[in-house]
């Protein structure tokens, strides 16, 4: 999948509340495919690819403000953080059954091998790691 001999490698990017979850996810895309994951973890990609979206939604509705997305692939989990300006931690929630949203985190939860949230002084950055297949 990837050269043993790495030792880690990663991308980081901001992405405008205007478009930003669609570039997002091919912007993330294009890593993946450079990590061979495409070719050999396509179920984790799309995994992958899908908690991008979600987090990177979750910073410009709740935060109302850009995402600045971190891939860093250490040879043993892709860690995915997202960073925005909101000071508040999100929680999981059930979401309600009349309501088009209130899933992202369950579905962050759902995907990955695990996920947790780094406050910061200027607002926090959620962080969630993804092991591929094979």
């Amino acid at each position: 999948m990837t050269d043993s001999s790495m030792k880690a490698v990663g991308w980081a990017r901001s992405f405008p509340i205007s478009g930003g979850v669609r570039a997002g996810r091919q912007w993330a895309r294009e890593h993946l495919e450079s990590l061979g994951w495409t070719e050999q973890a396509p179920e984790t990609v799309d995994d992958v690819l899908l908690a991008v979206s979600e987090l990177i939604t979750n910073a410009h509705v709740h935060a109302h403000s850009s995402a600045q997305v971190v891939l860093t692939w250490d040879n043993r989990c892709l860690h995915v953080s997202v960073h925005d300006a909101a000071a508040e931690l999100p929680a999981p929630r059930d979401p309600d059954t009349t309501s088009p949203g209130g899933r992202g985190l369950a579905l962050v939860d759902a995907l990955s091998d695990h996920w947790h949230t780094h406050p910061q002084k200027d607002g926090k950055t959620i962080t969630a790691c993804f092991t591929p297949t094979g």
